[in-house]
């Protein structure tokens, strides 16, 4: 596998007239490892996030051996490509026959749920042919909680209400071996405070279903950097998360896991486009709102910019900065990333520009849309952007950070 020093090493080599991503092994690896070595718990990768075997490959080498599966089709490939992993089907609502093939095919034990019939789907659809019932399903009830202190949120889909948990707590615990509360807390949650009311609201769940509970799970939402998006450490939120952890009343050797997928991912990849014709401060790009930028288009997501003149540039680039906004390549006028994002205000036709942090989500979301999104993929040596992980960072303002006193 041939590695590109970076960027400008790939316009040099290649030239490339359509979008490219641009992997770094080592970021992820490094994310992986961080969680690892300091979350007080169990780290699933959300594959969600980015389903590249090349990524689950990686993230396994650094130790990560638990992925959180929400289909049927993530479950067959994370168990080709990694045969001995543990997967956990986190999605609240499937078919039953997804469920069913997970169990008896792919070995899969640990199913979460947030209604009633959920929990009998999951039951019937596990049983042995005879109708013998299961005995080791690891259930976890999913709670809703609030999705305030995150960028995006997951709080309207899934989860039962506080008034509604005990009961389905206390069902669920006569059809498994091990059972667990989970939530999510919402994608790139900007305070550690977001879980402690999850977590206080787990608590009065527990507490009022009187069942004993084996492994609480606080989901993802931990964040990454992006421009006017500057988290507190994750050491933060891995603090008082154990802090509250400790305080439930639950099972002695409970477990506490925890479900990052942009955390994990985000660094691994940036986006290598080519500016296909300028027109005042709007710059139509070989990639957009139907490729790995569907972010940028639909929910107005800022990611980090920099730009690289073509190489038979006489001029080059301005040092002088002005606020663009990106139009992709397809026919509809619905590709359009408003940013605003900062570039040399000569940038022209035949420049390229480098987009950070799309390993999260970006390469997953595109689509074949107009013949466009077959971005090809090289790998590089330097560092992403923006990194929560190299050690360098100075740390935000103290009015971003929770006391864990």
């Amino acid at each position: 596998m041939h590695i590109y020093p970076d960027a400008q090493a790939v316009i040099r080599d290649l030239a490339p007239d359509e979008a490219t991503i641009l992997n770094r092994p080592h970021a992820a690896q490094r994310a992986a490892r961080f969680f690892k070595e300091k979350f007080p718990g169990k780290t699933l990768y959300a594959v969600k996030a980015n389903p590249s075997p090349a990524l689950l490959k990686v993230l396994w080498d650094a130790g990560i051996t638990h992925y959180d599966v929400a289909s049927i089709a993530e479950v067959r490939l994370v168990r080709e490509t990694l045969p001995k992993a543990q997967l956990c089907f986190m999605h609240p609502v499937k078919t039953r026959r997804a469920i069913a093939e997970a169990y008896h095919s792919h070995g899969v034990k640990t199913f979460c749920l947030d209604t009633a019939e959920e929990l009998e789907k999951i039951v019937a659809a596990c049983s042995a042919e005879d109708g013998t019932p299961a005995k080791d399903l690891r259930l976890l009830v999913r709670l809703r909680v609030s999705s305030e202190y995150a960028e995006l949120s997951l709080a309207s889909k899934f989860g039962c209400d506080l008034i509604e948990a005990p009961q389905l707590l206390q069902a669920a615990r006569q059809h498994c071996d091990w059972l667990g509360v989970c939530f999510h807390v919402g994608s790139q949650a900007m305070s550690p405070f977001a879980y402690v009311q999850a977590l206080d609201r787990t608590r009065a769940a527990i507490a009022e279903a009187s069942v004993v509970i084996d492994m609480i799970d606080i989901g993802g939402g931990f964040p990454s950097i992006y421009p006017g998006m500057e988290p507190p450490p994750l050491e933060d939120y891995f603090a008082i998360i154990a802090k509250h952890f400790e305080a439930l009343p639950i099972a002695y050797n409970a477990e506490l896991w925890c479900e990052p997928g942009r955390a994990l991912a985000a660094e691994y990849s940036s986006l290598l486009v080519q500016v296909d014709k300028r027109r005042g401060d709007e710059l139509f790009i070989n990639d957009g709102a139907y490729g790995a930028l569907y972010d940028a288009a639909h929910v107005d997501w800022r990611f980090p910019v920099e730009a690289t003149a073509a190489p038979e540039s006489r001029e080059g680039l301005s040092e002088e900065l002005a606020d663009f906004a990106f139009f992709g390549p397809t026919c509809d006028d619905a590709d359009y990333m408003a940013g605003p994002f900062p570039l040399p205000e000569n940038i022209q036709a035949g420049d390229y520009i480098e987009i950070g942090m799309i390993g999260a989500y970006g390469a997953a979301m595109a689509t074949g849309f107009n013949g466009f999104g077959s971005s090809a993929q090289v790998t590089v040596a330097d560092e992403p952007m923006e990194s929560l992980f190299r050690g360098d960072r100075e740390r935000p303002q103290a009015d971003n950070v929770v006391s864990l006193r």
